[in-house]
């Protein structure tokens, strides 16, 4: 039987992507402009987490978002109603961005002025964290009912994430969550993660990020 010809292309794939998100790093380095990728599964609470950072911050700087899903324009509806400039991404049914896609959502945006552009990934724990979309930072939301072992079962996401916001602790009464347990599991994958407990809806937590964040623009532009 005649031996079947494989071409192994991922590796080439991430190569290319790798070299597109250095060179938009160094754009936007340029400019002046971070850029904040946000990962998390659906239901974690993005939108929310990012209507609360909106209202901390928009007074402080100017910001812009990318609302990234396969379909709808819900959650850019929402940030619209905080003032901030805002676009929605349709993937078209990929489950992920990379650093083409995103240089096309900035260039859509044109964010030229901006000092902090937020890039909501599209949700889910697997196919964003594989992708460098040519931010500066990329972080993680785990929400309390998903549970504290969700960096055991998806390490890459939070290997590659600079900080991990745990959102819902509100709720953490009714769930089986543990946060220590949780705390070390994120640590046994990047010992250097901030971690900031949150919880979205009373706002609890989320000036701690927001201070994270003002801090990682201001050096930025430096």
């Amino acid at each position: 039987m005649e031996k079947v010809r494989i071409l192994e292309i991922k590796e080439s794939v991430f190569a290319n992507n790798d070299a597109q998100a250095e060179k938009l790093r160094g754009e936007l380095k340029e400019k002046g402009v971070y850029l904040l990728n946000v990962m998390s599964s659906p239901g974690s609470g993005k939108t929310t987490t990012l209507t609360r950072l909106i209202e901390q911050l928009q007074e402080e700087m100017n910001i812009a978002v990318m609302e990234a899903d396969i379909d709808s324009d819900v959650d850019a509806r929402t940030i619209a109603a905080t003032g901030a400039k805002v676009i929605q991404l349709h993937t078209g049914g990929m489950c992920h961005l990379d650093a083409g896609m995103t240089r096309q959502g900035l260039e859509g945006l044109d964010a030229k002025d901006a000092d902090l552009v937020i890039l909501e990934n599209v949700g889910n724990l697997v196919c964003p964290a594989e992708f460098d979309t040519g931010a500066v930072k990329s972080i993680a939301i785990l929400s309390v009912p998903e549970g504290h072992d969700k960096p055991l079962k998806y390490p890459l996401m939070f290997q590659v994430c600079s900080a991990v916001i745990i959102n819902k602790i509100d709720v953490a009464p009714y769930f089986d969550f543990d946060m220590d347990k949780c705390t070390e599991y994120i640590h046994m994958r990047n010992p250097e993660a901030k971690i900031f407990p949150i919880s979205a809806k009373t706002g609890e937590g989320v000036d701690a990020f927001a201070a994270w964040l003002r801090d990682e623009v201001t050096n930025w532009k430096k």
